[in-house]
């Protein structure tokens, strides 16, 4: 069959709202730049031109049109060794799209795909299309399902009063003040043209979306919300960081297993809870300062921005300062914990270090005889209060800045103990601090609970443990730890378990 007819026939087959989406997912507005293949002109016309025709004209045409073309693109497209390109990242974009709504067309050359993804270096278990997609979009998607026609039809208008914001931007312009959003389709169109035009301005992001809330803000629950939802839902919807589908995101497990009894089952712990959560797995054994290093250049690839968060498991014997690794050289903690959040394919995406390592050799020890023979192995906490104002500040979008982010901004570092203190350990199981956190991750999956509500949970769990040191003086004692967070969000644990599908690259 003529490949016009087949094109003109895929997206006749597609409905307005999923070819709204479709061309949302497209248009990810995080796409890498610049790449090879790519120039230095503006996209803002591209991406936003399509969606303010439709809305104007109540017409799919232009996004048709755009459809057609990315598909041409693809379809003539060589693929090229060694180079990864701009249309390499859009050619796996626009196949994770079309996958997860479920509109694959059936001439898509599946077998570019899996040359493009030798390409990324990509294993078999990254090659699922779900990977590929981005997050922070599918949580957009959510909040555009949530909204009736009526309330995105609110959020332009209170978009359209900011005079500043949207002064001579001809797109707006072509929509008009007064739009009717209820055509099937047009709502989408609308909300999603929204979102990418606060995206261009740099007043959202993946992170930052108060300025889209504020706008969500302005409507009549009322009229705006469909069944079973509230303004103040969909707002809290955006408060947390975007871990939708699989995989959860990339753990990586670091353990030095010599002289340190119960590594092994430290390792299989970890593994087990992040594979659990859903999480894509990599584990080095006994690293070294040149291992340290060889992974960072490894997260350096292309393929890690694929990813929506970062998990790293550190463990093995330290004081105060250092970690010992496997060669008994030592790093400074506070070295390795500033080099991994700089990583620029992890930037603006939640990064957890669980530091598992003793920081000192002092104990809380517990003296008494209703102590002596007690132990499971055979914080103290700074409060702060927020400042009460009389006045509130008023705090201008004209004094906001999203461009500019301090490195360790996302980042949440767990450790094991607090300064200057002992981690205890049970002979054959490793860490009791490993131990716990994972038994409690697994069991509140489908909770809907955060990361930081299990680690307060842990910090309980773990103080009423009793310890043995394994010395002569087998002395009683308690363990705190605790985390030290600069998260922006909340990260939550995910809803169900995340299988991995059997899908690879060419999919049937």
């Amino acid at each position: 069959m003529d490949e016009v007819i087949q094109v003109t026939q895929w997206l006749s087959s597609i409905t307005p709202r999923k070819k709204a989406k479709l061309f949302f997912f497209t248009t990810h507005a995080d796409a890498p730049s610049p790449m090879v293949g790519s120039n230095d002109v503006d996209t803002h016309e591209e991406t936003q031109l399509p969606l303010a025709t439709t809305v104007a004209l109540h017409n799919f045409k232009n996004i048709d049109e755009f459809l057609k073309k990315k598909v041409n693109t693809f379809s003539c497209y060589n693929v090229i060794e060694n180079e990864i390109t701009k249309t390499d990242y859009e050619y796996l974009r626009f196949y994770s799209a079309c996958k997860y709504l479920d509109v694959v067309p059936p001439f898509l050359d599946l077998e570019k795909i899996s040359a493009i993804q030798n390409k990324f270096e990509m294993t078999d278990e990254e090659r699922d299309y779900r990977l590929l997609l981005d997050s922070a979009d599918l949580v957009l998607e959510k909040v555009c399902d949530s909204l009736k026609p009526a309330g995105v039809s609110q959020m332009w208008t209170a978009l359209r009063k900011d005079r500043n914001l949207i002064r001579g931007v001809k797109t707006i312009d072509i929509i008009g003040f007064f739009v009717d959003p209820n055509p099937t389709g047009i709502k989408e169109c609308l909300f999603f043209f929204i979102v990418r035009f606060l995206q261009k301005a740099d007043k959202i992001n993946r992170v930052n979306t108060n300025r889209l809330g504020r706008l969500i803000a302005q409507c009549d629950e009322s009229s705006s919300c469909e069944e079973g939802k509230t303004i103040d839902f969909i707002i809290d919807s955006l408060r947390f960081y975007p871990t939708e589908l699989y995989p959860f995101g990339f753990c990586l497990i670091m353990c030095v297993i010599e002289g340190r009894d119960g590594a092994m089952q430290e390792i299989e712990k970890t593994m087990e809870i992040s594979r659990h959560l859903g999480m894509i797995t990599h584990t080095e054994k006994n690293p070294t300062k040149e291992t340290i290093e060889l992974v960072k250049r490894e997260l350096m690839k292309p393929k890690y921005q694929f990813y929506s968060s970062f998990t790293c498991w550190f463990m093995s014997h330290g004081d105060s300062n250092s970690m010992v690794l496997a060669d008994g050289e030592t790093i400074e903690r506070e070295w390795f914990l500033t080099s991994f959040p700089d990583i620029s394919t992890f930037q603006l995406k939640p990064k957890v270090f669980f530091m598992v390592s003793c920081r000192g050799a002092n104990k809380f020890s517990l003296k008494g005889d209703e102590f002596e023979g007690q132990s499971a192995t055979c914080d103290y906490y700074d409060i702060g209060s927020a400042l009460i104002r009389n006045r509130m500040l008023d705090i201008t979008d004209s004094v906001r800045d999203i461009s500019y982010v301090q490195p360790m901004m996302d980042t949440l570092v767990a450790y094991s103990t607090i300064l200057d203190h002992l981690s205890g350990r049970a002979n054959t199981h490793g860490s009791i601090y490993v131990d716990r956190a994972c038994v409690l991750m697994s069991e509140n999956i489908s909770r809907g609970r955060s990361l930081t509500e299990i680690l307060e949970h842990l910090s309980q769990d773990l103080h009423e443990i009793l310890q043995e040191t394994m010395d002569e003086d087998r002395i009683v004692y308690k363990q705190a730890c605790h985390y030290d967070s600069f998260f922006r969000k909340t990260l939550k644990l995910p809803y169900t378990r995340h299988p991995k599908e059997d899908v690879h690259s060419a999919p049937q």
